[in-house]
């Protein structure tokens, strides 16, 4: 590995048919980042992230872009979840996720869980634009340590834009030398797992999903669009991921 870490971007670029399908004209990953097309369903194309390597490591710069254009339907998860490690250089890694999905353009983004090891040191952004008719639903799930381990320091921003209008722009800091508090009752409350669902449909324009608690764990929030956060916490990935299901589940 070079002395600045590992550099690689993936780009997905899905468009519209004219046959009632979704094409993907730009499939391009290289280095630890593969993409894979799989069997997608009705108009909706599925593209899978395959990490060939493990990381990212110490100094490493992953980036993953995704656009959606008009009438298009695409839903990208991942074959595994992701494990930030410790590395030869002593350094921050970033993982930067940037969606842009058209007015009338759909995009389900699910991967996999972010696993930070101990040692390791990463600060991943997710970046979402919208068009005003765009409809989006995307995953957030981070695991601070595995089974046994204490986490590494994890850093993790989420912006979402909608037609040209910020609706939420959230940063949680977690693990060694984060900002005291991060594993209070005011935040994880002990709890070592963590994610948020955010999803945008037009009609909430109309008519949001009222604030609500969901059970003692996770909460779902209006934000200032057509849009709707849910935050949840929980002592494990499978439960928090059953707490975004059934969160998913009551919104669409």
């Amino acid at each position: 590995m070079a002395a600045t870490g590992v550099r690689a971007r993936a780009r997905i670029v899905a468009r519209a048919d004219g046959r009632g399908g979704t094409a993907l004209p730009v499939l391009d990953g290289d280095g630890p980042l593969a993409l894979r097309r799989t069997r997608g369903s009705g108009a909706e194309a599925r593209v899978m992230v395959v990490g060939a390597m493990s990381g990212p490591l110490g100094g490493d710069r992953f980036a993953v872009e995704a656009q959606v254009q008009e009438g298009a339907r695409l839903h990208v998860g991942s074959a595994a979840a992701t494990i930030a490690l410790p590395g030869q250089v002593k350094a921050e890694a970033r993982y930067d996720v940037r969606l842009d999905v058209a007015d009338g353009a759909e995009l389900n983004w699910l991967p996999e869980q972010l696993i930070s090891a101990c040692g390791s040191e990463l600060y991943v952004t997710t970046r979402a634009e919208l068009g005003a008719g765009a409809r989006l639903v995307l995953r957030e799930e981070q695991v601070l340590g595995r089974v046994g381990e204490q986490p590494g320091r994890l850093t993790s921003r989420l912006a979402v834009r909608v037609a040209g209008r910020t609706v939420l722009d959230q940063e949680l800091a977690c693990g060694p030398g984060a900002p005291g508090g991060w594993d209070g009752p005011a935040v994880l409350a002990g709890h070592r797992s963590v994610g948020q669902l955010v999803v945008v449909r037009p009609e909430f324009g109309e008519r949001q999903p009222p604030a609500r608690m969901l059970g003692e764990c996770a909460a779902l929030v209006p934000l200032a669009g057509p849009a709707v956060l849910v935050s949840a916490v929980a002592p494990d990935a499978l439960r928090l991921r059953r707490l975004l299901e059934e969160a998913l589940t009551l919104l669409c």
